[in-house]
């Protein structure tokens, strides 16, 4: 196991809570928009809104799993599937370093 692990999940971290804050900061001024049967401004935006809500939610499960990932670390049990106990492979610790199942259980 690389021992800058908690590095790398550390900066993962701060690149997702950056990436939250660009997502949800406010929109400038929308002005009056309207929402018809025809495709507009209006519907683009809140097209583009309801996708900002879905990343928003897949991110903050991720930052729970890079929390969860960081406290495996610290007490020893990082690299273990939090289900089985078996090693989760190497390979996926490297794909997704904040893995905290197998493939099995994930």
């Amino acid at each position: 196991m690389r021992p800058d692990i908690d590095d790398l999940l550390a900066e993962r971290e701060q690149e997702i809570h950056a990436e939250l804050a660009e997502l949800t900061k406010p929109v400038g001024d929308v002005g009056t928009i309207s929402f018809g049967k025809r495709i507009g401004e209006g519907t683009s935006m809140a097209v583009d809104r309801l996708t900002a809500v879905s990343a928003q939610e897949n991110m903050l499960a991720i930052l729970a799993d890079i929390r969860r990932a960081r406290d495996r670390v610290a007490d020893g049990t990082y690299g273990l599937c939090e289900v089985c106990g078996e090693p989760i492979p190497e390979g996926r610790l490297e794909a997704r370093p904040w893995a905290i199942r197998c493939i099995r259980h994930s």
